[in-house]
Protein backbone atom coordinates (compact mmCIF):
# COMPACT_ATOMS: atom_id res chain seq x y z
CA UNK A 1 0.00 0.00 0.00
CA UNK A 2 1.30 3.42 -0.97
CA UNK A 3 0.46 6.56 0.99
CA UNK A 4 -1.31 9.06 -1.26
CA UNK A 5 -1.16 12.58 0.14
CA UNK A 6 -4.43 13.48 -1.60
CA UNK A 7 -6.52 10.42 -0.66
CA UNK A 8 -7.14 9.02 2.84
CA UNK A 9 -6.21 5.37 3.38
CA UNK A 10 -8.80 2.81 2.31
CA UNK A 11 -9.71 -0.33 4.24
CA UNK A 12 -9.52 -1.06 7.95
CA UNK A 13 -6.90 -1.48 10.66
CA UNK A 14 -7.13 -5.22 9.91
CA UNK A 15 -6.31 -4.87 6.21
CA UNK A 16 -3.41 -2.54 6.95
CA UNK A 17 -1.99 -4.81 9.64
CA UNK A 18 -2.31 -7.82 7.33
CA UNK A 19 -0.33 -5.89 4.73
CA UNK A 20 2.38 -4.78 7.15
CA UNK A 21 2.71 -8.36 8.44
CA UNK A 22 4.09 -9.43 5.08
CA UNK A 23 7.33 -7.89 6.35
CA UNK A 24 9.41 -9.28 9.20
CA UNK A 25 10.56 -5.79 10.15
CA UNK A 26 10.29 -4.44 13.68
CA UNK A 27 7.13 -2.49 14.44
CA UNK A 28 7.84 -1.56 18.07
CA UNK A 29 10.92 -1.51 20.23
CA UNK A 30 10.88 -0.86 23.96
CA UNK A 31 13.89 0.86 25.53
CA UNK A 32 12.59 0.02 29.03
CA UNK A 33 13.56 -3.60 28.39
CA UNK A 34 10.72 -5.51 26.75
CA UNK A 35 11.31 -7.61 23.64
CA UNK A 36 10.92 -6.09 20.18
CA UNK A 37 7.63 -6.65 18.38
CA UNK A 38 7.59 -7.34 14.63
CA UNK A 39 4.64 -6.56 12.37
CA UNK A 40 4.21 -10.29 11.72
CA UNK A 41 4.13 -11.17 15.42
CA UNK A 42 1.80 -8.25 16.11
CA UNK A 43 -0.66 -9.49 13.47
CA UNK A 44 -0.61 -13.09 14.70
CA UNK A 45 -1.20 -12.07 18.31
CA UNK A 46 -3.93 -9.63 17.25
CA UNK A 47 -5.67 -12.47 15.43
CA UNK A 48 -5.44 -14.62 18.54
CA UNK A 49 -6.86 -11.88 20.76
CA UNK A 50 -9.70 -11.23 18.30
CA UNK A 51 -10.57 -14.94 18.22
CA UNK A 52 -10.47 -15.09 22.00
CA UNK A 53 -12.85 -12.15 22.34
CA UNK A 54 -15.32 -13.71 19.91
CA UNK A 55 -15.13 -16.99 21.83
CA UNK A 56 -15.75 -15.07 25.07
CA UNK A 57 -18.98 -13.73 23.63
CA UNK A 58 -18.04 -10.14 22.85
CA UNK A 59 -20.29 -8.67 20.15
CA UNK A 60 -19.08 -6.76 17.14
CA UNK A 61 -18.51 -3.03 17.93
CA UNK A 62 -18.93 -3.72 21.65
CA UNK A 63 -16.71 -1.69 23.98
CA UNK A 64 -13.68 -3.51 25.39
CA UNK A 65 -11.85 -1.49 28.03
CA UNK A 66 -8.05 -1.24 27.80
CA UNK A 67 -6.50 -0.25 31.14
CA UNK A 68 -2.82 -0.16 30.25
CA UNK A 69 0.16 2.18 30.36
CA UNK A 70 2.58 2.27 27.42
CA UNK A 71 4.02 -1.23 27.10
CA UNK A 72 4.27 -4.24 24.80
CA UNK A 73 1.08 -5.95 26.03
CA UNK A 74 -0.77 -2.66 25.78
CA UNK A 75 0.06 -2.45 22.07
CA UNK A 76 -1.06 -6.06 21.63
CA UNK A 77 -4.35 -5.39 23.41
CA UNK A 78 -5.09 -2.32 21.30
CA UNK A 79 -4.40 -4.06 18.01
CA UNK A 80 -6.27 -7.20 19.07
CA UNK A 81 -9.42 -5.23 19.83
CA UNK A 82 -9.16 -3.14 16.64
CA UNK A 83 -8.36 -6.17 14.49
CA UNK A 84 -11.40 -8.05 15.80
CA UNK A 85 -13.90 -5.31 15.04
CA UNK A 86 -14.53 -4.26 18.62
CA UNK A 87 -14.50 -0.76 20.11
CA UNK A 88 -11.17 -0.11 21.84
CA UNK A 89 -12.13 1.86 24.94
CA UNK A 90 -9.03 3.61 26.23
CA UNK A 91 -9.04 4.31 29.97
CA UNK A 92 -7.09 7.33 31.16
CA UNK A 93 -5.00 6.04 34.07
CA UNK A 94 -4.51 9.49 35.61
CA UNK A 95 -8.07 10.76 35.26
CA UNK A 96 -9.02 9.92 38.84
CA UNK A 97 -11.42 7.34 40.27
CA UNK A 98 -14.65 9.20 39.45
CA UNK A 99 -13.74 9.81 35.80
CA UNK A 100 -12.54 6.22 35.36
CA UNK A 101 -15.71 4.84 36.98
CA UNK A 102 -17.81 7.02 34.69
CA UNK A 103 -15.96 5.88 31.56
CA UNK A 104 -16.25 2.20 32.49
CA UNK A 105 -19.97 2.50 33.20
CA UNK A 106 -20.85 4.85 30.35
CA UNK A 107 -19.01 2.73 27.77
CA UNK A 108 -21.07 -0.35 28.78
CA UNK A 109 -17.93 -2.47 28.57
CA UNK A 110 -18.34 -5.99 29.97
CA UNK A 111 -14.69 -6.99 29.61
CA UNK A 112 -11.38 -5.26 30.21
CA UNK A 113 -7.70 -5.88 29.61
CA UNK A 114 -5.99 -4.64 32.79
CA UNK A 115 -2.25 -4.25 33.35
CA UNK A 116 -0.85 -5.60 36.62
CA UNK A 117 0.10 -2.10 37.72
CA UNK A 118 -3.47 -0.88 37.21
CA UNK A 119 -5.38 -3.70 38.91
CA UNK A 120 -5.92 -1.84 42.19
CA UNK A 121 -6.99 1.31 40.35
CA UNK A 122 -9.36 -0.68 38.15
CA UNK A 123 -10.87 -2.66 41.02
CA UNK A 124 -11.47 0.52 42.99
CA UNK A 125 -13.25 2.20 40.05
CA UNK A 126 -15.08 -0.84 38.67
CA UNK A 127 -18.60 -0.52 39.97
CA UNK A 128 -20.25 -2.44 37.13
CA UNK A 129 -18.67 -5.86 37.60
CA UNK A 130 -16.58 -5.67 34.43
CA UNK A 131 -14.66 -8.90 33.97
CA UNK A 132 -10.87 -8.76 33.68
CA UNK A 133 -9.49 -10.90 30.88
CA UNK A 134 -5.95 -11.93 30.01
CA UNK A 135 -4.31 -11.50 26.62
CA UNK A 136 -4.94 -14.92 24.98
CA UNK A 137 -1.70 -15.74 23.24
CA UNK A 138 -2.88 -19.18 22.12
CA UNK A 139 -6.63 -18.89 21.76
CA UNK A 140 -8.29 -21.31 19.32
CA UNK A 141 -8.68 -19.82 15.87
CA UNK A 142 -12.33 -19.24 15.08
CA UNK A 143 -14.05 -17.02 12.56
CA UNK A 144 -13.98 -13.36 13.51
CA UNK A 145 -16.44 -10.68 12.47
CA UNK A 146 -16.41 -9.12 9.01
CA UNK A 147 -15.15 -5.57 9.16
CA UNK A 148 -15.91 -2.39 7.17
CA UNK A 149 -14.30 1.07 7.24
CA UNK A 150 -17.40 2.58 8.88
CA UNK A 151 -17.49 0.17 11.80
CA UNK A 152 -16.70 1.53 15.27
CA UNK A 153 -13.04 1.27 16.23
CA UNK A 154 -12.19 3.61 19.12
CA UNK A 155 -13.90 5.12 22.14
CA UNK A 156 -11.87 7.77 23.93
CA UNK A 157 -13.14 10.16 26.58
CA UNK A 158 -12.40 13.87 26.61
CA UNK A 159 -10.80 15.44 29.66
CA UNK A 160 -14.12 16.70 30.97
CA UNK A 161 -12.72 19.93 32.44
CA UNK A 162 -16.05 21.73 31.96
CA UNK A 163 -18.41 18.88 32.84
CA UNK A 164 -18.84 15.17 32.36
CA UNK A 165 -16.34 13.65 29.90
CA UNK A 166 -17.74 12.96 26.45
CA UNK A 167 -17.06 9.64 24.75
CA UNK A 168 -15.65 10.26 21.26
CA UNK A 169 -16.31 7.44 18.78
CA UNK A 170 -14.02 6.95 15.78
CA UNK A 171 -14.61 4.53 12.95
CA UNK A 172 -11.96 2.30 11.42
CA UNK A 173 -11.73 4.84 8.58
CA UNK A 174 -11.40 7.99 10.72
CA UNK A 175 -8.84 6.29 12.97
CA UNK A 176 -6.69 5.41 9.95
CA UNK A 177 -7.14 8.95 8.62
CA UNK A 178 -5.75 10.26 11.92
CA UNK A 179 -2.52 8.36 11.34
CA UNK A 180 -2.51 9.42 7.71
CA UNK A 181 -2.67 13.18 8.42
CA UNK A 182 0.46 12.77 10.54
CA UNK A 183 2.25 10.64 7.96
CA UNK A 184 1.68 13.01 5.04
CA UNK A 185 2.45 16.18 7.00
CA UNK A 186 5.74 14.81 8.32
CA UNK A 187 6.63 12.77 5.22
CA UNK A 188 6.98 9.59 7.27
CA UNK A 189 8.22 6.46 5.58
CA UNK A 190 9.35 2.90 6.26
CA UNK A 191 12.80 4.01 7.40
CA UNK A 192 11.48 6.36 10.05
CA UNK A 193 11.36 5.44 13.73
CA UNK A 194 9.24 7.61 15.99
CA UNK A 195 9.75 8.08 19.72
CA UNK A 196 6.58 7.65 21.80
CA UNK A 197 6.75 8.96 25.37
CA UNK A 198 3.14 10.21 25.49
CA UNK A 199 0.47 7.87 26.89
CA UNK A 200 -1.38 5.83 24.29
CA UNK A 201 -4.64 6.31 26.18
CA UNK A 202 -4.47 9.87 24.83
CA UNK A 203 -5.34 10.60 21.19
CA UNK A 204 -1.90 12.06 20.46
CA UNK A 205 -0.01 8.99 21.63
CA UNK A 206 -2.44 6.61 19.97
CA UNK A 207 -2.99 8.14 16.53
CA UNK A 208 0.23 10.03 15.90
CA UNK A 209 2.55 7.18 16.85
CA UNK A 210 0.71 3.84 16.83
CA UNK A 211 -1.60 4.47 13.85
CA UNK A 212 0.91 6.77 12.17
CA UNK A 213 3.41 3.91 12.08
CA UNK A 214 0.78 1.49 10.74
CA UNK A 215 -0.03 3.79 7.82
CA UNK A 216 3.56 4.85 7.07
CA UNK A 217 5.18 1.45 7.62
CA UNK A 218 7.79 2.87 9.96
CA UNK A 219 8.43 1.79 13.54
CA UNK A 220 8.05 3.18 17.05
CA UNK A 221 10.28 3.23 20.13
CA UNK A 222 7.86 3.27 23.06
CA UNK A 223 8.71 4.25 26.64
CA UNK A 224 6.49 3.59 29.62
CA UNK A 225 6.57 7.30 30.43
CA UNK A 226 8.54 10.46 29.77
CA UNK A 227 11.85 10.76 31.61
CA UNK A 228 13.89 13.93 31.17
CA UNK A 229 17.03 12.16 32.39
CA UNK A 230 16.72 9.28 29.89
CA UNK A 231 15.05 10.98 26.93
CA UNK A 232 18.16 11.61 24.83
CA UNK A 233 19.82 8.38 25.91
CA UNK A 234 16.82 6.33 24.77
CA UNK A 235 16.52 8.34 21.56
CA UNK A 236 20.13 7.45 20.78
CA UNK A 237 19.86 3.77 21.74
CA UNK A 238 16.74 3.27 19.61
CA UNK A 239 18.02 5.37 16.69
CA UNK A 240 14.83 7.42 16.43
CA UNK A 241 14.37 9.82 13.53
CA UNK A 242 11.55 11.90 15.03
CA UNK A 243 9.68 12.34 18.28
CA UNK A 244 6.25 13.50 19.41
CA UNK A 245 6.01 15.52 22.63
CA UNK A 246 4.04 18.38 24.18
CA UNK A 247 5.10 21.93 25.16
CA UNK A 248 5.71 21.07 28.81
CA UNK A 249 8.18 18.37 27.75
CA UNK A 250 9.89 20.79 25.34
CA UNK A 251 10.30 23.16 28.27
CA UNK A 252 11.55 20.44 30.65
CA UNK A 253 14.18 19.26 28.15
CA UNK A 254 15.25 22.84 27.56
CA UNK A 255 15.73 23.42 31.29
CA UNK A 256 17.55 20.10 31.78
CA UNK A 257 21.31 19.66 31.81
CA UNK A 258 21.55 16.77 29.30
CA UNK A 259 22.25 17.23 25.59
CA UNK A 260 21.95 14.67 22.78
CA UNK A 261 25.07 13.40 21.05
CA UNK A 262 26.07 14.88 17.70
CA UNK A 263 25.08 11.59 16.01
CA UNK A 264 21.61 11.69 17.58
CA UNK A 265 21.06 15.31 16.58
CA UNK A 266 22.08 14.50 13.03
CA UNK A 267 19.70 11.52 12.85
CA UNK A 268 16.57 13.23 14.23
CA UNK A 269 14.76 14.99 11.41
CA UNK A 270 12.34 16.89 13.63
CA UNK A 271 10.48 16.98 16.90
CA UNK A 272 6.74 17.35 16.91
CA UNK A 273 4.83 19.42 19.47
CA UNK A 274 1.06 19.28 20.00
CA UNK A 275 -1.78 19.25 22.56
CA UNK A 276 -1.38 22.92 23.52
CA UNK A 277 0.30 26.07 22.26
CA UNK A 278 4.09 26.17 22.23
CA UNK A 279 5.51 29.50 23.41
CA UNK A 280 7.67 31.06 20.67
CA UNK A 281 10.57 31.78 23.06
CA UNK A 282 10.62 28.17 24.24
CA UNK A 283 10.61 26.86 20.67
CA UNK A 284 13.38 29.19 19.51
CA UNK A 285 15.53 28.44 22.55
CA UNK A 286 15.10 24.67 22.10
CA UNK A 287 16.12 24.80 18.46
CA UNK A 288 19.11 27.04 19.19
CA UNK A 289 20.39 24.75 21.95
CA UNK A 290 19.76 21.32 20.44
CA UNK A 291 19.84 22.02 16.71
CA UNK A 292 16.64 20.01 16.15
CA UNK A 293 13.69 21.74 14.45
CA UNK A 294 10.38 21.65 16.31
CA UNK A 295 7.26 21.33 14.17
CA UNK A 296 4.26 22.78 15.99
CA UNK A 297 0.94 21.07 15.28
CA UNK A 298 -2.64 21.04 16.51
CA UNK A 299 -5.19 18.28 16.97
CA UNK A 300 -8.23 17.12 18.91
CA UNK A 301 -9.63 13.87 20.26
CA UNK A 302 -12.59 14.48 17.93
CA UNK A 303 -10.30 14.58 14.87
CA UNK A 304 -8.13 11.53 15.66
CA UNK A 305 -5.34 13.97 16.53
CA UNK A 306 -3.79 16.22 13.91
CA UNK A 307 -5.64 18.86 11.90
CA UNK A 308 -2.83 21.40 11.43
CA UNK A 309 0.93 21.19 11.11
CA UNK A 310 3.81 23.36 10.09
CA UNK A 311 5.68 22.00 7.06
CA UNK A 312 9.05 20.35 7.54
CA UNK A 313 12.22 22.38 6.96
CA UNK A 314 13.27 23.86 4.62
CA UNK A 315 9.67 24.92 3.97
CA UNK A 316 8.36 27.84 6.00
CA UNK A 317 7.63 27.16 9.66
CA UNK A 318 5.88 30.09 11.28
CA UNK A 319 6.76 30.35 14.96
CA UNK A 320 3.62 30.82 17.03
CA UNK A 321 1.36 29.03 14.55
CA UNK A 322 0.38 25.33 14.53
CA UNK A 323 0.55 25.53 10.75
CA UNK A 324 -1.65 24.65 7.82
CA UNK A 325 -4.19 21.92 7.13
CA UNK A 326 -3.05 18.47 5.98
CA UNK A 327 -5.58 15.85 4.95
CA UNK A 328 -8.58 17.90 6.05
CA UNK A 329 -10.10 21.35 5.57
CA UNK A 330 -9.73 24.02 8.25
CA UNK A 331 -11.54 27.36 8.26
CA UNK A 332 -12.43 30.25 10.59
CA UNK A 333 -16.14 30.96 11.23
CA UNK A 334 -17.71 34.00 12.83
CA UNK A 335 -20.48 33.90 15.46
CA UNK A 336 -23.08 33.41 12.69
CA UNK A 337 -21.18 30.40 11.30
CA UNK A 338 -20.11 32.36 8.24
CA UNK A 339 -16.60 32.16 6.78
CA UNK A 340 -14.31 34.87 8.15
CA UNK A 341 -12.04 36.94 5.98
CA UNK A 342 -8.30 36.31 6.23
CA UNK A 343 -6.74 37.62 9.47
CA UNK A 344 -10.17 38.01 11.09
CA UNK A 345 -10.62 36.22 14.43
CA UNK A 346 -13.30 33.57 14.82
CA UNK A 347 -13.81 29.92 15.75
CA UNK A 348 -11.58 27.29 14.16
CA UNK A 349 -13.64 24.61 12.38
CA UNK A 350 -12.59 21.45 10.55
CA UNK A 351 -14.02 18.85 8.20
CA UNK A 352 -12.43 15.75 6.72
CA UNK A 353 -12.02 11.98 6.90
CA UNK A 354 -10.45 12.12 10.36
CA UNK A 355 -13.48 13.69 12.06
CA UNK A 356 -15.30 11.55 14.65
CA UNK A 357 -18.55 9.68 14.05
CA UNK A 358 -20.29 11.01 17.17
CA UNK A 359 -20.28 11.31 20.94
CA UNK A 360 -21.46 8.08 22.53
CA UNK A 361 -25.06 8.32 23.79
CA UNK A 362 -25.07 12.11 23.47
CA UNK A 363 -26.95 13.25 20.38
CA UNK A 364 -27.36 16.80 21.69
CA UNK A 365 -23.61 17.31 22.17
CA UNK A 366 -22.95 15.76 18.76
CA UNK A 367 -25.46 18.09 17.12
CA UNK A 368 -24.11 21.19 18.88
CA UNK A 369 -20.55 20.34 17.86
CA UNK A 370 -21.27 20.60 14.14
CA UNK A 371 -22.16 23.49 11.86
CA UNK A 372 -23.25 21.58 8.78
CA UNK A 373 -20.40 19.16 8.09
CA UNK A 374 -17.89 21.38 9.92
CA UNK A 375 -16.77 20.32 13.41
CA UNK A 376 -16.56 23.22 15.84
CA UNK A 377 -13.31 23.02 17.79
CA UNK A 378 -14.11 25.62 20.44
CA UNK A 379 -10.76 27.29 19.70
CA UNK A 380 -10.47 30.90 18.64
CA UNK A 381 -8.03 31.84 15.93
CA UNK A 382 -7.27 33.59 12.69
CA UNK A 383 -5.84 32.48 9.35
CA UNK A 384 -3.20 34.55 7.61
CA UNK A 385 -2.86 35.15 3.88
CA UNK A 386 -0.70 32.01 3.49
CA UNK A 387 -3.21 29.71 5.19
CA UNK A 388 -1.36 29.44 8.51
CA UNK A 389 -3.64 29.41 11.54
CA UNK A 390 -2.88 31.30 14.74
CA UNK A 391 -4.72 30.13 17.86
CA UNK A 392 -5.73 33.03 20.06
CA UNK A 393 -7.64 31.25 22.82
CA UNK A 394 -10.50 28.98 23.83
CA UNK A 395 -14.11 30.14 23.69
CA UNK A 396 -14.68 28.77 27.19
CA UNK A 397 -11.36 30.03 28.61
CA UNK A 398 -11.62 33.68 27.61
CA UNK A 399 -11.14 36.05 30.54
CA UNK A 400 -13.73 38.82 30.28
CA UNK A 401 -12.42 41.72 32.34
CA UNK A 402 -14.59 44.82 32.33
CA UNK A 403 -16.21 43.67 29.10
CA UNK A 404 -12.88 43.17 27.30
CA UNK A 405 -11.83 39.74 26.11
CA UNK A 406 -8.38 38.62 27.26
CA UNK A 407 -6.94 35.40 25.87
CA UNK A 408 -5.00 33.47 28.54
CA UNK A 409 -2.45 32.46 25.94
CA UNK A 410 -1.07 35.99 25.56
CA UNK A 411 -0.43 36.11 29.32
CA UNK A 412 1.23 32.67 29.11
CA UNK A 413 3.59 33.80 26.36
CA UNK A 414 4.60 36.92 28.27
CA UNK A 415 5.47 34.78 31.30
CA UNK A 416 7.38 32.25 29.16
CA UNK A 417 9.59 35.09 27.94
CA UNK A 418 11.44 34.86 31.27
CA UNK A 419 14.08 32.10 30.94
CA UNK A 420 13.33 30.65 34.40
CA UNK A 421 9.66 29.92 33.66
CA UNK A 422 9.17 26.20 32.92
CA UNK A 423 5.36 26.12 33.02
CA UNK A 424 2.84 28.96 32.89
CA UNK A 425 -0.93 29.32 32.75
CA UNK A 426 -3.19 32.33 33.15
CA UNK A 427 -6.79 31.98 34.36
CA UNK A 428 -9.77 34.05 35.46
CA UNK A 429 -10.90 34.86 38.99
CA UNK A 430 -14.30 36.32 39.87
CA UNK A 431 -14.11 40.00 40.70
CA UNK A 432 -16.78 42.44 41.98
CA UNK A 433 -15.29 45.37 40.12
CA UNK A 434 -14.56 43.89 36.68
CA UNK A 435 -16.60 40.69 36.70
CA UNK A 436 -13.40 38.72 36.11
CA UNK A 437 -9.76 39.55 36.58
CA UNK A 438 -6.48 37.93 35.58
CA UNK A 439 -4.26 35.71 37.69
CA UNK A 440 -1.58 33.22 36.65
CA UNK A 441 0.48 30.34 37.97
CA UNK A 442 4.01 29.34 37.05
CA UNK A 443 6.56 26.67 37.76
CA UNK A 444 10.13 27.92 37.86
CA UNK A 445 13.38 26.14 37.08
CA UNK A 446 15.15 24.60 40.06
CA UNK A 447 17.03 27.14 42.14
CA UNK A 448 15.36 30.17 40.53
CA UNK A 449 15.12 33.27 42.74
CA UNK A 450 12.54 35.04 40.57
CA UNK A 451 9.74 36.65 42.58
CA UNK A 452 6.13 37.39 41.72
CA UNK A 453 6.63 41.09 41.11
CA UNK A 454 9.22 40.50 38.39
CA UNK A 455 6.81 38.31 36.45
CA UNK A 456 3.97 40.80 36.87
CA UNK A 457 6.20 43.57 35.56
CA UNK A 458 7.09 41.51 32.46
CA UNK A 459 3.40 41.09 31.67
CA UNK A 460 2.79 44.80 32.19
CA UNK A 461 5.68 45.76 29.91
CA UNK A 462 4.51 43.42 27.14
CA UNK A 463 0.73 43.68 27.45
CA UNK A 464 -0.08 46.81 29.41
CA UNK A 465 -1.45 47.43 32.87
CA UNK A 466 -4.97 46.17 32.12
CA UNK A 467 -3.72 42.63 31.34
CA UNK A 468 -1.15 42.51 34.13
CA UNK A 469 -2.05 39.57 36.41
CA UNK A 470 -3.20 40.60 39.87
CA UNK A 471 -1.31 37.58 41.22
CA UNK A 472 1.32 35.23 39.82
CA UNK A 473 1.35 32.12 41.98
CA UNK A 474 4.66 30.25 42.06
CA UNK A 475 3.87 26.54 42.39
CA UNK A 476 5.99 23.37 42.48
CA UNK A 477 3.84 21.83 39.74
CA UNK A 478 0.89 22.84 37.57
CA UNK A 479 -2.00 20.38 37.07
CA UNK A 480 -1.75 18.53 33.78
CA UNK A 481 -3.77 16.01 31.82
CA UNK A 482 -2.45 12.72 30.45
CA UNK A 483 -0.89 14.40 27.41
CA UNK A 484 0.99 16.92 29.54
CA UNK A 485 -1.42 19.74 28.71
CA UNK A 486 -1.80 22.19 31.58
CA UNK A 487 -5.37 22.23 32.92
CA UNK A 488 -6.25 25.83 33.72
CA UNK A 489 -9.63 24.95 35.20
CA UNK A 490 -7.99 23.03 38.04
CA UNK A 491 -5.49 25.69 39.14
CA UNK A 492 -7.92 27.84 41.12
CA UNK A 493 -9.23 24.88 43.09
CA UNK A 494 -5.63 23.94 43.94
CA UNK A 495 -5.03 27.40 45.31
Amino acid sequence: MIIDASTPPMGTVRTWLDYRAESESVAFTFPDGEADLTWAELRETAKSIASGLVATGVSKSESVAIVYPNCRDGVLAIYGVLYGGFRATMINLVAGKDAISYALEHSEARFAFVHDSAVELFDDANGTAIQKIEIPLNAPRIDIYDLSPEDDALLMYTSGTTGRPKGVIHSQASLLAGGWTTAIAHELGEHDRGFCVLPVYHINGLCVTIIGALVSGGSIAMCTRFSASRFWQNAEACKVTWFSIVPTIVSHLLHGDIDPSAETKARIRFGRSASSALAPRVQSSFEKRFGIPIVETMGLTETAAQILSNPLPPAVRKIGSPGIAYGNDVAIFDADFQLCERNQEGEIVVRGPNVMKEYLKNREATRESFAGDWLRTGDLGRMDDDGYVYVTGRLKELIIKGGENIAPREIDEALYSHPDVVEAAAFSVKCDRYGETVEAAVRLSEGSQVVEGVLQDICQQKLGDFKRPDRVHILPELPKGPSGKIQRAKILSML
